[in-house]
């Protein structure tokens, strides 16, 4: 997943040197702290039975359902059977960019293919302007 996130000043030439190294030795905290939010919005989110595009899930189908029943889980989608899925979700970060992503194939392979019926791996425009505004505020 890759979410691009647009800062002030776009242009770092345009400050001078000595603070533009100063900026750029505060990117790699800046950035693995915004993936931190990240991974906080996306399992806030799914814990709710909420997707990043279209609002709530859609509902589990009535097998799945009944099998969710006599487990006593709830019926309201929220990709969580036990939880390993969601905690394996991590970050890295470095100068450039940040990274979120699922420790262990297992893991990976079940987020992939919940995305595909329930999108939760990503943000919405309203979210991505929040992670945003916390980029600009750690790199003050």
């Amino acid at each position: 997943m890759e979410v691009k996130l647009e800062t002030k000043p776009r242009n770092l030439a345009s400050i001078p040197k000595k603070m533009r190294k100063e900026l750029q030795a505060k990117y790699k905290s800046a950035l693995f702290r915004v993936a931190q939010i990240g991974i906080n919005i996306i399992q806030d989110r799914t814990a709710q039975g909420q997707g990043y595009k279209d609002g709530a899930f859609k509902p589990y189908s009535e097998r799945y359902a009944a099998f969710r029943s006599k487990k006593d889980r709830t019926l309201t989608p929220n990709l969580k059977i036990s939880g390993n899925m969601i905690a394996a979700m991590t970050s890295k970060a470095n100068d450039k960019q940040a990274e979120i992503f699922f420790r262990g194939a297992k893991e990976s392979s079940k987020a992939a293919y919940n995305n595909q019926t329930r999108p939760f791996f990503g943000f919405s425009r309203d979210e991505e302007k929040r992670l945003s505004r916390a980029f600009e505020r750690f790199i003050k």
